[in-house]
């Protein structure tokens, strides 16, 4: 009984010395971003990309002097028409998110890959700023030519998004129809009846 009291505790201690440093090796911030841009074309002809950029902190502590940049977008190319291409935060709480977002006019037609942007800051127990990437963007096409939609191109697709539905509530009509209306036979056998 003693031998097993005594494997019992060793166990628990060489358990709890486990956890306790996984939990310091995990005892720091983990950044992750997440970079989204949409297009969006206004009556005038313009372009605009609405970019946005959401920082998650899914570490153990609290990451400080967060700074954001994004100098993935040529001045050539783009006009900033509301927000900034960067942004600071005092701090980034444990399990807590951030949210950038700016908005942007094209210049240039033509595709355009963005690169991540780049998130730095720091941990109390490091000296040095640490670097966060946020993942790319799909390439954009800007200013590209828009043919004119064809109205089979249009009707194929409402088919191809609807046309189990349509069928089936054709089949459900049709049998609906079928018991309702009276069939001729049964019509001729009353008319014989009565003579």
């Amino acid at each position: 009984m003693a031998t097993l009291m005594t494997n019992l505790l060793l166990t628990a201690c060489i358990a709890l010395f486990l956890v306790s440093a996984a939990t310091a090796v995990g005892d720091s911030p983990f950044i992750i971003a997440h970079k989204k841009a949409s297009l969006t074309r206004l009556k005038s002809g313009a372009e605009r990309v609405s970019v946005s950029i959401d920082i998650y902190n899914q570490g153990f502590s609290t990451a400080y002097d967060l700074s954001l940049v994004d100098y993935s977008w040529p001045q050539d190319a783009f006009d900033v028409i509301s927000g900034n291409i960067s942004q600071s935060w005092e701090k980034l709480d444990a399990g807590g998110i951030l949210s950038h977002s700016f908005e942007l006019e094209a210049k240039k037609q033509g595709m355009f890959y963005g690169a991540p942007a780049v998130i730095s800051f720091r941990i109390p127990t490091k000296a040095a700023l640490q670097e966060a990437y946020s993942t790319s963007i799909l390439p954009l096409d800007v200013l590209s030519e828009i043919p004119p939609e064809k109205k089979f191109e249009w009707a194929k697709r409402l088919l191809a998004k609807y046309g189990s539905q349509v069928s089936v509530i054709s089949i459900v009509g049709l049998f609906i129809y079928l018991m309702v209306t009276p069939s001729k036979s049964n019509g001729l056998k009353a008319i014989k009846k009565k003579r």
